[in-house]
């Protein structure tokens, strides 16, 4: 199950993710926002985390008009590895490498079809293991350091 959720600036580019989700018959939950009416990106962030930290959801997608600020809220949550990623490439190694579990889109920095090829391309790649194991255990014990 795929979580997703947008701000206003991403509501656009989430609607057009969901008919490709849907298309693929790829479960996901929306966590809004539902309009392009103002709405605080972390609000969504937060409940997109959540999902992932309660194994409600097994993979999350945010949207805003950058993907930072999106990124940085998720990243507050214990567990969550969340980047945000313009092209396929860095797609690729954000998954590969750091096993992310929440992507962050710019809907202002890439087209509907670009986004799309992220996606694909974070799906379908598998995470190395081996030495990016080790690193992102020795993020697990700076989180049980920081995050109380």
């Amino acid at each position: 199950m795929i979580a997703i959720g947008a701000d206003h600036g991403g509501y656009k580019l989430k609607e057009e993710i969901k008919k490709y989700l849907e298309e693929k018959n790829i479960e996901y939950k929306d966590f809004g926002t539902d309009s392009e009416l103002r709405t605080d990106y972390p609000i969504i962030a937060k409940n997109v985390s959540k999902s992932i930290q309660n194994n409600e959801c097994n993979f999350g997608i945010l949207i805003c008009r950058t993907g930072y600020g999106m990124a940085m809220v998720a990243n507050k949550y214990k567990g969550i590895r969340c980047a945000p990623c313009y092209n396929e490439e860095s797609a690729k190694f954000a998954k590969m490498h750091n096993n992310i579990n929440i992507l962050a889109i710019g809907a202002d920095q890439v087209s509907t079809n670009e986004a799309i090829c992220i996606l694909r391309m974070v799906l379908a790649t598998e995470f190395e293991g081996g030495r990016h194991q080790e690193r992102l255990n020795l993020i697990e014990e700076i989180e049980k350091e920081n995050m109380k």
